[in-house]
C-alpha cells in the first residue's frame, strides 16, 4: 500500500470514527444532571463535550483529560485540562466555544473555557469545574472589583499571564502537543463580540480596546428577531447544553452581541461561558438564542462566525467562573432613534435615513455604547467629504426629570481628530455625567438624536469688536459690532445693543464677546470638582452648557462668583458666602472664580463659532 492511499485510509478511517461517535451520543437537554466532582477527574479518561460548528444543533467532540492544574483560578479553583479531538482537531479551540458542556459517563464536569498558547496544532483546552460555576446562584448584588468595562485598560484575569506548571507541561506533551520554543499559558477563550450593521471604520477605530479586554470584535449578522428585549414564545424550551448564547449589548438597526455556549440548564436558570463575559456582577441584559454559521479554523485565531436570533431571557450575573441568565426574564433596554440627513447647497435635505435600536443599560458601558453607536450613524455616508459640517440636536427623555435638550456643531480644525470622532465623544460624554453620579442611577425612557452633514466648512472665528465709547453711564444701551471671519469668504459683521444695568456700580468693566467653550469651562470644572451631585443637579447642568454655534454676550464684573452643585451665584456679598458655608460640610467648599459674569444675548450663527474678544468699558 502506496503512502498516498495508506493517507486516504487513515482519514477515512477517521471520518468514520468520528462519525460513529457523534452518532451514539445523545445531545443533553435542559433539567437537572449528575455532577461529577472535581475530586472523581483523573487523568486519561474519556470525556465528550457538546458545541456548535454549524447552526443551531450542537456536535458531540471527543475530550481526553490530561490532568489538574492546581489553583489555576486562585485558592482551591483548579482547572481541568484536555485535548480535543474530532472537528476540534481542525478549528483548534475556538472564540464561541466558551461554556461548551463536558461529561464523562453522561455526568458534567464543567465548562470548555481556556485555551493553550497560539499557534499550537492541538486542540489544548481547560475545562472550569461545575461546581465553581454553580456558586455563581449564590452570589448577591456585589460588584467585582476587577470589572472590564471601556475606562479600564487592560484584562484582569488572575490566570491571564499564567505559565502552565511543569509537571502538568509534561503531561500535555506526552498527549502529542507542540509549543514550540515559548512557555505555554492558559488563557480564557476570549468571547467574540458580533457587530451586524457596523461599518469597517467603527472596527478598526474601537477594535483595540475591546482586544485589550480580552474580546475580539468581529464583523457579523443578526437575525431581525433581535429588535426589543421581549423572550420568544418558546423561551421554555430554549437555551439546551451545548446551544449557543448571547449577550446583547446593542439590538436593532445594528447589533453588538457576545457568543458563547450553554453548559447547563436546570429548566429556569442558564449558566454559561465558564468565564467572565465583563465580570461586571449583577447585569441586567437581554439573553438571546445564536446560530453559528461556521467555525473558521485557525492555528491563531480560530472563531466562530454567528448570529444571535431570539431573546429567551436576561442575564442576571457576569462572575469569574461565567454568567448566568434567566430564562423568561425582561431587560429595559433605552430605545435610541437617530435620524441623519445630508444636505446639498442651498441647504435642502439630499439624503435622509433612520435608524432605531436599543442600548444595554450599565453605568460604565452604556456611555460608551452611546458614542459607538452615534459613530457608527454617520460613519458610511456616501456624501461624506473632508469639509462636512456636522450639526447636531436632540433630546434624552428622562424618569422623573426634566427632559434634556442639546445641540451642537463640530467642523474639522487642526485636531487630528476627525469631526465624527469629535461628535460621538461629546455625545457619549453627556451621558457619563448622567451615569457618573454617585446618588440615583438614571432610567432613561428615549433618545432621540438628528445629525445634519453640512457640505461646507463651516467656522468662524472672532476677529475684532468694537464700541462707540468706552465711556459709559449706567441705565443706557450702548452699539456695539463684532467681526468675525470665517473658513472662506468675505467677514462677517454683526452690530447690536448692549443694556448697562441701572445698578451696575462704577468703575471699569468689561463686555465679553465669547464662544460657548468660553463660558462653559468655569461651570464644567466647578460641577467636576463635586462629587455628590445628584442626578436632577446634573441633567440640570447639563441643560446650562451653552452651544458653539450662538455667540455669547456679556458684562463681566471684577466680582467672584461662586457655584454651588447646578447653581451660579454672581457677585455674593461675603456675609451670605459665610452664613451659607457654615450649613455645609468640610469637604463641600464652594468653588470661585475671580469675576462675575452676566450673560445678556446669544446671537445665532450657522457656523461653529470660536474665539473672544473683550471691550473694556467704564462706568461714570
Amino acid at each position: 500500500m502506496n503512502r498516498k492511499v495508506a493517507q486516504s485510509f487513515l482519514i477515512a478511517i477517521s471520518l468514520f470514527t468520528n462519525h460513529t461517535f457523534a452518532g451514539e451520543m445523545e445531545r443533553p437537554k435542559s433539567g437537572k444532571v449528575e455532577i461529577m466532582k472535581l475530586a472523581d477527574v483523573k487523568p486519561g479518561m474519556k470525556a465528550v463535550a457538546w458545541t456548535v460548528f454549524s447552526g443551531k444543533v450542537p456536535e458531540a467532540v471527543p475530550v481526553e483529560i490530561i490532568g489538574l492544574w492546581k489553583n489555576a483560578w486562585g485558592p482551591k479553583q483548579d482547572i481541568i485540562v484536555g485535548k480535543m479531538g474530532g472537528k476540534a482537531e481542525r478549528t483548534s479551540v475556538a472564540k464561541g466555544m466558551s461554556g461548551s458542556p463536558i461529561y464523562i459517563d453522561g455526568k458534567l464536569i464543567g465548562a470548555l473555557s481556556t485555551q493553550i498558547g497560539q499557534f499550537s496544532p492541538d486542540a489544548i483546552c481547560g475545562i472550569t469545574p461545575i461546581e465553581l460555576m454553580l456558586e455563581i446562584n449564590d452570589f448577591d448584588t456585589s460588584r467585582p472589583s476587577d470589572a472590564r468595562t471601556p475606562d479600564s485598560t487592560q484584562p484582569s484575569n488572575k490566570i491571564q499571564a499564567a505559565a502552565v506548571p511543569g509537571d502538568l507541561l509534561a503531561k500535555v506533551l506526552s498527549a502529542g502537543a507542540s509549543f514550540g520554543q515559548q512557555t505555554p499559558i492558559m488563557t480564557p477563550i476570549e468571547s467574540p463580540l458580533t457587530f451586524s450593521g457596523f461599518h469597517e471604520d467603527v472596527l478598526r477605530q474601537f477594535g483595540p480596546m475591546f482586544q485589550q479586554l480580552g474580546i475580539t470584535a468581529v464583523q457579523g449578522g443578526a437575525s431581525g428577531a433581535v429588535q426589543s428585549s421581549k423572550p420568544a414564545a418558546d423561551w421554555k424550551t430554549a437555551l439546551n447544553p451545548g446551544d449557543s448564547v448571547a449577550g446583547i449589548l446593542v439590538s436593532g438597526d445594528m447589533n453588538v452581541t457576545g457568543l458563547g455556549t450553554v453548559t447547563y440548564n436546570d429548566g429556569k436558570r442558564v449558566l454559561a461561558f465558564g468565564h467572565p463575559f465583563f465580570n461586571l456582577g449583577p447585569v441586567d441584559m437581554p439573553m438571546s438564542k445564536g446560530e453559528v454559521l461556521m467555525v473558521l479554523a485557525s492555528t491563531y485565531q480560530p472563531t466562530k462566525i454567528a448570529n444571535a436570533t431570539e431573546v429567551v431571557g436576561a442575564l442576571k450575573q457576569d462572575r469569574h467562573s461565567g454568567i448566568m441568565g434567566e430564562l423568561g426574564a425582561t431587560s429595559d433596554m433605552i430605545p435610541v432613534n437617530v435620524r441623519v440627513r445630508t444636505f446639498g447647497e442651498g441647504d435642502q435635505v439630499k439624503k435622509e435615513k433612520t435608524l432605531h435600536f436599543n442600548v444595554f443599560v450599565q453605568q460604565k458601558w452604556t456611555p460608551y455604547l452611546m458614542m459607538l453607536t452615534l459613530f457608527n450613524s454617520i460613519s458610511g455616508m456616501n456624501d461624506f467629504s473632508d469639509d462636512a459640517t456636522y450639526r447636531f440636536s436632540g433630546n434624552v427623555e428622562l424618569e422623573g426629570q426634566q427632559k434634556i435638550s442639546l445641540s451642537t456643531m463640530l467642523a474639522p480644525s487642526d485636531i487630528p481628530v476627525p469631526p465624527p470622532m469629535l461628535l460621538a465623544g461629546w455625545w457619549g460624554d453627556k451621558f457619563n455625567r448622567l451615569f457618573a453620579n454617585n446618588v440615583k442611577v438614571p432610567q432613561l425612557k428615549s433618545v432621540n438624536a438628528t445629525i445634519d452633514l453640512l457640505p461646507e466648512r463651516r467656522t468662524a472665528t472672532v476677529e475684532n469688536a468694537w464700541v462707540a465709547s468706552n465711556e459709559v453711564e449706567a441705565g443706557t444701551e450702548i452699539p456695539v459690532k463684532v467681526f468675525l471671519r470665517p473658513y472662506r469668504g468675505g467677514r462677517i459683521e454683526k452690530e447690536f445693543r448692549v443694556k448697562i444695568p441701572a445698578g451696575m456700580p462704577k468703575g471699569e468693566h468689561r463686555i465679553l464677546l465669547s464662544d460657548a467653550d468660553t463660558l462653559n469651562k468655569m461651570q464644567s470644572f466647578a460641577a467636576s470638582a463635586n462629587r455628590f451631585i445628584d442626578l436632577p443637579e446634573a441633567v440640570s447642568l447639563i441643560n446650562q452648557e451653552r452651544t458653539n454655534n450662538r455667540l455669547y454676550v456679556s458684562l463681566v464684573q471684577g466680582r467672584p462668583t461662586y457655584f454651588d452643585d447646578d447653581k451660579t451665584m454672581p457677585s455674593l456679598p461675603a456675609s451670605v458666602l459665610n452664613v451659607m458655608q457654615s450649613g455645609r460640610s468640610a469637604n463641600r467648599p464652594f468653588v470661585s472664580a475671580s469675576e462675575s459674569v452676566q450673560e445678556q444675548m446669544s446671537i445665532p450663527f450657522e457656523q461653529v463659532v470660536n474665539g473672544s474678544q473683550s471691550l473694556k468699558i467704564t462706568v461714570k
